[in-house]
């Protein structure tokens, strides 16, 4: 038994076995894919421009994704299983640093291919540290060069992809955009031609194996990151406390925003509220989208003092590797 989110909008907040697929054609194919690279490079937006959905939550700061994200992208010829993982950092102190490194380096064990995306003309220490973890992979590997887009020069990527290519050993190169997606069918090609055989896992109309929980709290969490300043949101997570469809057909959804320090929850709540009413706003229209119906959110701001650094707590907030 698990949870499922459907591609039309329809969740399911109550466990579900999924349906059976279609007996598929004999050359179908199908494979779990990890989308792994530093932070901020594009990870999450290039997961939600190749399954056509915007699954993962997105922001400019690094360590966005705290979570491994699984997203479904079914056609004819095979079905893809993208796992998209916590950005790999080094010099990490705290329980949350590595634990998300952890829930990283575990997703590699389970997949059949590997997609290392890095930002066009940027090769630093840490992408070359996620270089050598992946040697030890017996998976294909393949170079997503992301943020083409964004390049200066771009006359300079050629002899910088040249080099890169001399000196570690991926199957492929590919350039894209997943901002504006560009560059997304040839990348999905390659990887659907490299998967093995095999039936598909999901259902054609299943985009994850996230419950509608998970996904309210990722969107109560992206508004944090997107609005507020310095380290304040890495101080903060979310848990979902209610979440009740009622019967007038709205879904109630209560949820608690935790932070470390008293100070940091008066940014929150800003100055009589204001920060907190936006940030709920603008939270609640993006799962009425998501969720393809009206939602009632109420938001709580709680301390709970060196939450980041405490193994027990990041459990009880769902950070399990």
């Amino acid at each position: 038994m698990s949870f499922f989110f459907f591609r039309n909008g329809q969740g399911m907040n109550e466990p579900h076995q999924h349906d059976e697929p279609a007996t598929p054609e004999p050359d179908f194919r199908c494979g779990m894919v990890a989308l792994v690279g530093r932070p901020n490079v594009g990870k999450s937006t290039l997961l939600n421009a190749l399954i056509g959905f915007r699954l993962s939550i997105v922001s400019p700061r690094p360590q966005t994704t705290r979570h491994r994200i699984l997203g479904i992208d079914t056609g004819e010829a095979g079905q893809i299983l993208y796992v998209d993982t916590p950005g790999m950092h080094r010099g990490g102190r705290r329980a949350i640093n590595r634990s998300l490194n952890r829930v990283a380096r575990a997703a590699l064990d389970e997949v059949d291919l590997v997609v290392q995306v890095i930002e066009a003309g940027r090769w630093t220490e840490e992408d070359e540290a996620l270089y050598a973890l992946l040697a030890g992979q017996p998976v294909p590997r393949l170079l997503a060069i992301n943020k083409v887009d964004l390049a200066r020069d771009k006359a300079a990527l050629l002899p910088f992809v040249a080099e890169l290519a001399a000196s570690h050993a991926f199957d492929a190169v590919h350039y894209v955009s997943a901002r504006r997606r560009k560059g997304l069918e040839p990348l999905r090609a390659d990887i659907l031609a490299r998967l093995p055989a095999r039936p598909a896992v999901f259902g054609p109309d299943e985009i994850t194996d996230r419950s509608e929980r998970f996904l309210a709290a990722e969107r109560v969490r992206e508004q944090l990151m997107l609005r507020l300043d310095q380290e304040v949101p890495y101080a903060t997570t979310v848990e979902i406390e209610r979440f009740q469809d009622r019967d007038d057909g709205v879904t109630e959804i209560h949820a608690v925003i935790w932070v470390e320090r008293e100070g940091q929850k008066a940014i929150v709540i800003g100055q009589g509220g204001a920060q907190l009413k936006a940030i709920g706003a603008a939270a609640r229209r993006q799962m009425e989208s998501l969720f393809g119906r009206k939602v009632f959110l109420k938001l709580w701001v709680k301390v709970r003092e060196g939450w980041s650094d405490d193994e027990h707590q990041l459990k009880r907030f769902g950070y399990a590797d």
